[in-house]
C-alpha cells in the first residue's frame, strides 16, 4: 500500500488485511474448483471447495466480528459509511458462504449445480468487493 498523507492513516487495521485474506482467496478457490467440477464431474473437486468454504467462513467470521466492533469505533462520520458498507459487504459473503457450505453438504451432482455455484460467485465478489472498500480507504487522524 502506498504511504498515507502526514495526518492519514488506513481505516483499517493492517491484521484485518490478513484476515480478509483467508475468505478472499479461498472462496475463489472454490469458485474454480465449483466450475471445474461441473465441467469434469470428479467428485474431488467438490470435496476441495466444501473444504475451502469451511476455512474461508472461519476467517471471514473473525473479519466479520472486528468489523462490527469497528463500527462502534470509529468517530468520523466520513468513515463510519464506509466501515457499515465495508461489514454489510462481509456480512453477505459470510451468509453466502454459509448457505454454500449447507449447499456442497449434499451428495454428488446436487452439492454443486447452478445453487452451489451462484452462492460461490456471490461469496467471491463480496469478498473482493469488501477487501476494495476496507482497505482502499485512509482516514484522517484527529
Amino acid at each position: 500500500m502506498p504511504s498515507a498523507p502526514i495526518g492519514y492513516r488506513p481505516l483499517l487495521h493492517p491484521f484485518h488485511a490478513i484476515l480478509l485474506a483467508f475468505p478472499i482467496s479461498l472462496f475463489s478457490f472454490a469458485l474454480v474448483t465449483d466450475i471445474t467440477y461441473l465441467r469434469t464431474a470428479e467428485i474431488q473437486w467438490s470435496n476441495f471447495a466444501s473444504w475451502s468454504i469451511v476455512a474461508a467462513l472461519i476467517g471471514g467470521g473473525a473479519a466479520l466480528a472486528w468489523s462490527l466492533f469497528l463500527i462502534i469505533a470509529v468517530r468520523r462520520l466520513t468513515s463510519r459509511w464506509r466501515v457499515s458498507l465495508y461489514a454489510i459487504l462481509l456480512a453477505i459473503m459470510w451468509i453466502a458462504g454459509l448457505l454454500n457450505a449447507f449447499q456442497h453438504s449434499q451428495d454428488a451432482w446436487s452439492s454443486v449445480g447452478t445453487t452451489g455455484l451462484l452462492l460461490s460467485i456471490i461469496s467471491t465478489i463480496s469478498a473482493l468487493t469488501a477487501g476494495w472498500v476496507g482497505h482502499g480507504a485512509v482516514r484522517e487522524i484527529v
